[in-house]
């Protein structure tokens, strides 16, 4: 059995390292968020306003019967489990019936494009950040109160991930600073109940179930990757970042605001 590949994904530690060392070595003149970068939209600022604003139910896909939790944060209604119908292309972790019972299934970028019922669509960028906003995220900034975006667009909200994460299924892990094992569920405390669904890749290879959680977005970066949202047992952030297509995550719908409410 091969070693599984190593996958890169940065600590909120190193993530805080790199953003001081920019910011000493560029000074208040030149900040360490990119030039180009996008500025965050009016209408994801405006979504913490919406923080307690949180409605609960249940939808039931036509398509197979199956019924999901819903939750309505701030502006938008979220499926609060991962999706579970079946694609051409998607995948049980490991190939086990259980673990899509459990997490849901992993889809590829193209296939999760397809995959959500009638009435909902795959999340956008920025669709996830004022998600994270409305759940008391908070953005890096950097001494000079610029906010830190990374050379290849990654950057990451504070705190979100501790409350949007499930109260049960991710791994505990030891704290270096004391030597005391620490939970890695979340407060569940929006009802998301994000779970660490694992990633697969185009090769048939699974890794990291119970340790991370991965989401795709509608939004491409490029012909070949689009951007993702990822979640981990060590840490109570939400991760931007992004990945080739081809990669299996899991998928949370949204419902359009076209459909029906």
């Amino acid at each position: 059995m091969t070693a599984p590949p190593k996958i890169h994904r940065p600590t909120a530690t190193t993530l805080l390292a790199l953003a001081a060392l920019a910011v000493i070595e560029l000074g208040c003149a030149k900040t360490a968020v990119r030039k180009d970068a996008a500025p965050v939209a009016d209408t994801v600022q405006a979504a913490a306003a919406a923080t307690l604003d949180t409605v609960s139910g249940t939808f039931t896909d036509s398509r197979d019967a199956k019924t999901y939790r819903t939750v309505r944060i701030g502006e938008l209604t979220w499926m609060a489990e991962n999706l579970n119908f079946a694609t051409d292309s998607s995948r049980c972790y490991d190939d086990a019936d259980s673990n899509c019972t459990k997490y849901g299934r992993l889809y590829n970028w193209n296939d999760a494009m397809t995959a959500c019922p009638a009435g909902w669509r795959v999340p956008s960028d920025e669709d996830w950040d004022g998600l994270a906003m409305a759940a008391g995220g908070q953005r890096v900034k950097d001494e000079c109160g610029q906010l830190v975006e990374y050379e290849d667009g990654n950057y990451y909200w504070k705190f979100a991930g501790k409350k949007l994460k499930s109260t049960t299924g991710w791994r505990d892990y030891w704290e270096d600073d004391d030597g005391k094992l620490v939970s890695g569920n979340g407060t569940g405390e929006f009802g998301f109940s994000a779970l660490p669904g694992g990633i697969g890749y185009s090769g048939g290879n699974f890794y990291s179930v119970g340790d991370y959680g991965s989401w795709w977005s509608a939004t491409e970066r490029g012909a070949s990757n689009a951007w993702d949202r990822f979640m981990y047992y060590d840490g109570g952030s939400v991760i931007r970042d992004y990945s080739n297509k081809a990669r299996l995550y899991s998928v949370r719908c949204v419902r359009d605001f076209a459909a029906p409410q």
